[in-house]
């Protein structure tokens, strides 16, 4: 048959994971932590898995996570969201993700990402008929983290431009937006009838005292956006695959159009196990940046010693590497070869974007436990 995704082959995620696997390698690659969920929350799902809460959740959610959606957005961003017309559960984020772009993305629309772009954009975008184009991040002369080249993306937007996918803190380089790059944004869109998709999964993974730039905190953006996130990333679960969009009625109301034929409904014990937590236990996100963090410093200092180099993430649970002072090898190949040689597995960067960029970088996850960190960081030092 004639594929509708000609260009796409199997996940690099899936591809390093069984690589690591079948070399028994550490497995620094694919996004997920090595320990549990709060034991509490996993006492309420129990709980609720044996009482009854086992039958299909409202496709829009269960009320209560909603609620609890709702008040964490306006605690921390300052946006009192309408739990009945402005939050979505979903299917984890991807499903988020790609029911918000099929909500908007029409034939012949064009879609703008930010390489490196997350591997599950451009697909939704294709399905959906649209057209993806690629505004390389750049990084600054004076060495700083990956910023988006304002000028570029002003250049690139054109009258067929639909959407514009904006993902900080950013998954892989774990870039955050600056203070002002909200308002920025706003003076580009402004004149325009572009929507904008903000994937913040990590926004409870900021590092050093910053704070997330979430599109919810901006009134004008706010009024054009869908904002995706993920309750696997912020409370250990990803296999839970368990997340919500957040978007005005109107948007919401077309968001909803999609999602209840893409999923239309998410598990419902562990929707009611997460809202009790969530009301319970509102530290927890508040806990992460400094719980993060510390993973991210130890697995810094344990690979200090190694010809690797680096500059500490900004957010995320992802290191990128730097191993031109090992090799010149091209970052795919060579992430396979250290997965059998030394047995780590790492995401090579260069998968994530348009044109392979000139840096040679590999993506680590420290969201480990500090022994395997310690195992992996000892081979690479060896290097």
């Amino acid at each position: 048959m004639d594929s509708k995704l000609p260009d796409t082959g199997t996940t690099i995620f899936t591809v390093m994971s069984e690589l690591s696997n079948e070399c028994g390698a550490i497995n620094l690659s694919q996004g997920f932590p090595s320990f549990d969920p709060p034991q509490r929350l996993l006492n309420l799902v129990t709980q609720y898995l044996n009482s009854g809460a086992n039958q299909y959740a409202p496709m829009q959610g269960v009320p209560a996570l909603r609620i609890a959606i709702a008040d964490k957005c306006g605690r921390l961003y300052g946006r009192m969201l309408n739990p009945d017309t402005e939050v979505t559960v979903c299917d984890g984020a991807t499903e988020g993700l790609f029911s918000a772009i099929t909500t908007v993305v029409r034939a012949g629309d064009e879609v703008i990402v930010f390489d490196p772009a997350y591997d599950s954009y451009e697909p939704a975008v294709t399905l959906a008929g649209g057209r993806t184009l690629h505004v390389p991040l750049v990084i600054p002369s004076d060495g700083g983290d990956f910023e988006i080249d304002w000028d570029r993306l002003r250049d690139t937007i054109s009258g067929r431009t639909r959407l514009i996918i904006i993902n900080f803190p950013h998954n892989p380089t774990g870039a955050n937006l600056a203070p002002d790059d909200l308002d920025t944004l706003a003076g580009i869109v402004r004149e325009s009838g572009i929507y904008l998709l903000s994937d913040e999964v990590y926004e409870h993974i900021v590092f050093d005292g910053a704070r997330h730039q979430s599109l919810l905190r901006h009134d004008e953006l706010w009024q054009r956006s869908f904002v995706v996130s993920s309750f696997g990333k912020t409370y250990h679960a990803t296999g839970w695959k368990l997340g919500y969009c957040a978007a005005p009625p109107a948007l919401t109301a077309e968001f909803r159009k999609v999602h209840q034929f893409t999923c239309y409904a998410v598990i419902t014990p562990i929707q009611h196990a997460l809202a009790d937590y969530m009301r319970e236990t509102p530290q927890h996100y508040d806990e992460l940046p400094a719980f993060y963090q510390q993973k991210r410093d130890h697995f810094c200092a344990l690979i200090e010693s190694s010809r690797f180099t680096f500059r500490k993430a900004q957010g995320t649970f992802f290191q990128l590497l730097d191993y031109s002072n090992i090799s010149d090898e091209p970052d795919l190949p060579y992430a396979k070869r250290l997965t059998r040689e030394i047995g780590v597995a790492s995401i090579p960067v260069s998968v994530f974007c348009k044109v392979p960029p000139k840096e040679l970088k590999l993506r680590f996850c420290f969201a480990k436990d500090d022994a395997m960190l310690a195992q992996a960081a000892e081979r690479l030092c060896q290097l």
